[in-house]
């Protein structure tokens, strides 16, 4: 587990408020909720990388919002959590199209359509470990994190 996960884990079990101001961030663009800054600010406050920063307090919020602790299972990753959820709702061409359409997101597009669709997964343990290194890497050339959660959705279907 990343030690900003683990952060998030343990300020949680300090007090039970910590989910709820991280999920009510969400409704604001990443970063831009005060109450939250105390949650993320320790893991980002020397960056100067704005998509750095937006990653972190994204993460921190649909961790809040859609982390369960009734979950089983080993956490996934998101491209087979969609898998998974593509074949629980019969290969349904919307919920593809969904998968494409966060694949597709551009910065501004992501926060929405990925909390759209951890909304969706959330019968799922989703690794957010993981989703936050992908997301890191979002705008990277080659495109790594998005052919990597499309091989997982693919092979997995």
């Amino acid at each position: 587990m990343s030690r900003f996960i683990e952060w998030l884990e343990d300020l949680n079990k300090k007090d039970s408020k910590v989910r709820a101001v991280l999920r009510r961030s969400l409704s604001f663009d990443p970063g831009k909720f005060v109450p939250a800054y105390p949650y993320v600010e320790p893991f980002v406050k020397d960056e100067d990388n704005g998509w750095r920063r937006e990653v972190f307090y994204l993460v921190a919020g649909v961790w809040a919002a859609y982390r369960r602790d009734d979950q089983t299972g080993a956490p996934m990753h998101i491209g087979k959590a969609c898998a998974a959820y593509y074949q629980s709702r019969n290969k349904t061409k919307s919920v593809e199209g969904r998968f494409i359409s966060l694949l597709d997101a551009d910065s501004d597009q992501l926060p929405h359509r990925l909390r759209q669709m951890i909304a969706l997964l959330k019968e799922y343990a989703i690794d957010f470990d993981d989703l936050l290194k992908g997301l890191l890497y979002w705008h990277d050339d080659q495109k790594r994190t998005q052919n990597g959660w499309a091989r997982d959705f693919y092979q997995n279907v």
